[in-house]
This record gives structure tokens, sequence and C-alpha cells, in this order.
């Protein structure tokens, strides 16, 4: 546990966001999956519909952030043939 909490605080803003995103989207499709889609019950409405699709594009947006958070680390970093007491990349 401990672990994951240093890991979370030494990640950056945006990649803590975009596992957010990621994280709250797949939470809400595991439930409708579960609860909605598999359960007898009521009919599925036009806004729960909309919900699923929104989710999916949340998923979408946060793999995205996540993925450009770890290119940003990536560049930021001195290349291997500068001196590394040298500033680093802007």
């Amino acid at each position: 546990m401990i672990r994951l909490y240093t890991w979370w605080h030494s990640s950056t803003r945006q990649k803590r966001t975009g596992w957010t995103l990621t994280a709250v989207a797949v939470v809400y499709l595991l439930y409708f999956f579960k609860a909605r889609l598999f359960e007898t019950g009521p009919p599925i409405t036009k806004r729960e519909w909309f919900n699923v699709v929104a989710m999916l594009v949340l998923i979408v947006v946060g793999t995205i952030n996540i993925r450009m958070a770890e290119m940003k680390e990536r560049n930021q970093k001195t290349l291997p043939l500068i001196d590394p007491n040298e500033r680093r990349r802007k």
C-alpha cells in the first residue's frame, strides 16, 4: 500500500488525472455490465446508453493522458551524449 502511495504522489498531475479517468470509467462499465446488462429488470434507458458511450470515451481520453505524460517524461530526460551536469531540455 505504501508503494502505491509513493508511486501515486511521485507521478505527474497529468498521469494521475489519466489514471483517475480510466479507473472511474472502468468501474462504471463493470457496474453497468453486471447490474444492468446481465440482470433482468427495467429496460435500459437512452441515458444509460449515453453514459456507457461517455465512459468509453473517458477511457480513451484517460489513456491518451497517460501516454502523453509518459512521452513528456521521456522527452525531458537528458540525452546520453550530453553532459548530465547540463540543464535538462524544456
